[in-house]
């Protein structure tokens, strides 16, 4: 019966946050098979995914066992916001649906990056994709999506990235409410996206904290730009950074 209440828990805490069953195995580097096993109450999750499952669905480790434990809904994570340059200019010289179908061959092949490098896609926004990642490496693998995203895409995509706590939950009126992500970390990640619009010759951007990490993991990164940005949105100032890819030896 344990088993059984586990999975329970499981997925009514993801159905509340309005995530699937594969947005779960793609942060946490597992099978969707995994997870629908866990919500049957066939098996349980491996010790060594507890604290990284805990955290994604915003509760403790006791409260996923059953335990006495009130739910939080933050964790860590890197952010990924994406715009396409020039993108105004094109939805003032395009038809309403001609430009719905140019933005979805974008967001197609931004979710399938950001699935691949087990991410969870958020929203869209007229031009602009929200993704977040969490887990084992989250920034670096924001990071790896931010490099695929512009070798691949043909549109000149801009891209900014931050690490920090986030907020998951449903926002919206009951009937229309759907999954987001809130908090600091998320307004800093579009304000870099911003600047790198501006000034990242790479397309790709993102804050002091999120490559300290990547680099601290062992791995090399080209830093080109830097700048401490007094963002007039942000709680304090920023430093933000261009990236660019690896070069291939």
């Amino acid at each position: 019966m344990l088993l059984k209440d586990i999975g329970n828990r499981i997925r009514t805490r993801r159905e509340k946050l309005g995530l699937k069953q594969q947005d779960i195995a793609n942060a946490l580097d597992i099978s969707p098979q995994a997870v629908s096993k866990w919500e049957r109450g066939e098996n349980a999750p491996d010790v060594t995914v507890l604290k990284p499952l805990a955290r994604l669905l915003g509760v403790s480790i006791d409260w996923l066992l059953a335990a006495n434990d009130a739910e939080r809904d933050t964790f860590d994570a890197s952010v990924f916001v994406s715009a396409v340059y020039g993108a105004h200019q094109r939805a003032l010289a395009t038809a309403p649906r001609d430009f719905a179908m140019w933005a979805n061959g974008i967001f197609n092949q931004l979710t399938e990056i950001t699935l691949a490098n087990d991410g969870v896609p958020v929203k869209y926004m007229g031009d602009g994709f929200l993704a977040f990642f969490s887990g084992t490496n989250h920034g670096r693998r924001a990071l790896k999506a931010a490099f695929q995203a512009r070798g691949v895409i043909s549109e000149d995509v801009r891209i900014g990235l931050s690490t920090g706590q986030v907020y998951l939950g449903t926002v919206g009126h009951p009937d229309y409410a759907r999954p987001d992500i809130m908090g600091e970390a998320v307004n800093v990640a579009f304000l870099t996206q911003q600047w790198a619009a501006r000034h990242a010759d790479s397309g790709v951007a993102a804050t002091q904290p999120l490559v300290d990490d990547v680099e601290r993991g062992g791995e090399g990164l080209q830093v080109g730009t830097t700048e401490r940005v007094h963002f007039k949105e942000a709680k304090e100032p920023v430093t933000v950074c261009e990236i660019a890819p690896p070069v291939e030896p």
